[in-house]
């Protein structure tokens, strides 16, 4: 039988490592994460963005503006 929670879970997961993955993140990625993402993963969610925040010379606006939405829905 398929349980939502774990199936919603798989995709956080398979969205996660895409999003790390890539230099530039898909916004469509990140935002079917943000809808979805178990509490467990948020954590690990931001680390990533902070991450690709702190690596880049110049970070982008709106990637800084969704760090500090995610950051303030805490």
């Amino acid at each position: 039988m398929v349980n939502r929670e774990k199936v919603q879970t798989a995709v956080a997961r398979l969205l996660l490592e895409q999003i790390r993955r890539d230099t530039y993140p898909s916004a469509t990625h990140m935002a079917m994460l943000e809808q979805t993402i178990p509490p467990d993963l948020l954590g690990e969610y931001l680390t990533v963005l902070l991450t690709k925040v702190a690596d880049d010379q110049w970070p982008s606006i709106p990637m800084l503006r969704r760090i500090q939405r995610i950051t303030s829905s805490l």
